[in-house]
């Protein structure tokens, strides 16, 4: 539902108890309940006293006669405006006299029409429909409430006064108000205006909220409009019970795209702990994000673990930056290790390939082809190609999101655990979709998720890749696709790549998957804990994605 940025709530005049209307009360005539005429509550009916209460306190049980005149004195007194002879037939007087005045006053409630409904061991059920006029507008307002009858202090029958009485939903210290919203409600859309609600995108949940808190007097437009209110014991207003006049929502627009975020949300449909996030590679907005469970921590855009092979993106980019291709050689072992550092073995063992290269290596996702190449990527090499990609700088994305960091060495182990994705690296998906993007276009583009002139502060604008660099990279991202371990990409044209990973992370019992790809204009990256091969687990998450871009 829309969200209120605040209210203010105006009395125009005001109406006291007594202005309030005559009403009937289950047929019978309320002056003929009162007077003790028909078969309402009177005082001769309970044998008396002037205040209608029985005249002999005692403490035994209820009769059902009791409870019933009691019940139907106090809402024949209600319904007639009499609130001073309502009060007195509760059991505590001074605070129904401000309930009811209250209701009447703030409430901005004219009249009241009072149906009794079924009975109840101890009170009665009943239906009111209340007659509210604010600025000139007025509307008929029914709703079902209950009361309960037992002895007051003395020893009497009488209402057991609480502000649910008068509406179930008033806590103890709650009032009711008829007002005028001090704005408009607020409410998040797509790109292209569609309604963004986090029932229907319930990975949205957090980042609505987000948006909401953030941007709410940053945008213009709507309409106030004109409602029934809780009023809470701390000032705080509460649900919306009536609407008297609809108010013209604001708008926050997103870079969102509601058919690709219904893709996502479906892509991630009997999955646990895992996220995948969507952007355009021409400007970066994001274009959807989507995590399980939705109640947990968002998975697409604050996700800080090893991201795996997908990380090879970087790494070809800097080995391609400091002389190799996409044919050099980069013999591929079953286990190896740079000079008399860490062992490394590959995630899936396969034969030796003396024969391969660099193009081969990243198709197969080859560890060992990588990481006997660190001797190519002296001192901050890594790191300085990852500043290219937007990796070392802070990102404004206009919602939290997990900041990326390339640490660049510390160690001959360090780096090469860096250059296959593991080692200090952590990222989530939209760092990896970034990347993807960033080498299908070779110019980085920093995500956000609303429009640019909404985030306070600069954005992250690194100079990009080198021209060949990026044509060698979507070769190489393109030969994962047709003739590599990114197979869940099979079917998609000559415009997309892909790369694969499998992180490993203490204390799980398999890898995480990762997949990376771009198709066309839209870049996208998933991530499937504890779950093993990227291709076989988050690669289907990506390449539904894409298919709805």
């Amino acid at each position: 539902m829309p969200v209120s940025r605040g209210w203010k709530i105006g009395l125009v005049g005001g109406v006291s108890a007594g202005m309030l209307g005559v009403a009937v009360v289950g047929g019978y005539n309320i002056y003929t309940a009162l007077d003790g005429a028909g078969d309402g509550w009177s005082a001769t009916s309970a044998g008396a006293n002037p205040g209608g209460r029985a005249a002999a306190p005692s403490a035994a049980a209820l009769s059902g006669k009791e409870v019933s005149h009691t019940a139907h004195a106090f809402l024949t007194a209600w319904a007639s405006g009499r609130t001073a002879k309502a009060a007195e037939l509760t059991d505590s007087v001074q605070a129904a006299t401000t309930g009811l005045a209250g209701y009447a006053a703030e409430g901005h409630v004219r009249s009241v029409r009072i149906t009794p409904g079924a009975a109840t061991a101890d009170g009665e059920r009943f239906t009111v429909t209340a007659h509210l006029a604010y600025e000139g507008r007025q509307s008929d307002w029914t709703y079902a409430s209950a009361l309960t009858v037992d002895r007051d202090a003395d020893g009497h029958p009488a209402v057991r006064w609480a502000p649910s009485v008068l509406h179930p939903d008033l806590a103890e210290g709650d009032s009711l108000v008829t007002g005028q919203e001090q704005a408009p409600d607020v409410v998040v859309t797509d790109r292209r205006d569609a309604v963004l609600t986090a029932t229907r995108y319930p990975s949205l949940t957090r980042i609505l909220d987000d948006l909401t808190a953030r941007y709410a007097t940053e945008v213009h437009g709507g309409s106030p409009g004109v409602g029934t209110y809780v009023r809470k014991a701390d000032g705080s207003l509460g649900a919306t019970l009536h609407v008297l006049k609809k108010g013209t929502a604001t708008r926050i627009r997103t870079t969102l795209d509601a058919s690709v975020q219904a893709a996502a949300e479906k892509a991630l449909a009997g999955r646990s702990e895992a996220g995948v996030t969507a952007i355009d590679t021409r400007t970066g907005e994001i274009l959807a994000v989507a995590y399980t469970p939705s109640s947990g921590t968002d998975l697409a855009l604050l996700d800080d673990t090893a991201p795996g092979s997908t990380f090879k993106i970087v790494t070809a980019a800097a080995l391609l930056e400091h002389g190799m291709t996409p044919s050099s050689p980069a013999e591929c072992k079953a286990e190896d290790n740079y000079g008399t550092g860490r062992m490394y073995h590959n995630d899936t063992p396969g034969p030796h390939n003396a024969q391969a290269t660099l193009a081969w290596d990243f198709a197969q996702s080859c560890n060992t082809g990588f990481i006997r190449q660190a001797g190519r990527l002296p001192g901050s090499a890594l790191r300085d190609t990852a500043a290219q990609f937007g990796l070392t700088e802070a990102w404004n994305a206009g919602t939290p999101v997990h900041q990326p960091d390339v640490p660049g060495g510390g160690g001959p182990d360090e780096l090469t655990s860096e250059m296959i994705g593991q080692g200090q690296l952590r990222m989530s998906p939209l760092i990896m979709a970034s990347v993807a993007a960033t080498a299908s276009t070779g110019a980085f583009r920093q995500p956000r998720i609303v429009a640019a002139d909404l985030i306070d502060g600069p954005v992250a604008a690194p100079a990009g890749l080198p021209r060949g660099v990026s044509g060698e990279l979507r070769q190489m991202m393109r030969g994962a696709i047709t003739s590599g371990t990114a197979g869940a990409m099979s079917g998609f044209g000559p415009d997309s790549g892909a790369k694969t990973g499998s992180a490993e992370i203490d204390g799980q019992d398999t890898t995480n998957g990762w997949f990376a790809a771009y198709a066309g204009h839209v870049a996208a990256a998933a991530v499937v804990h504890d779950a093993g091969h990227g291709n076989t687990t988050a690669g289907p998450m990506v390449a539904a994605v894409l298919r709805a871009s």
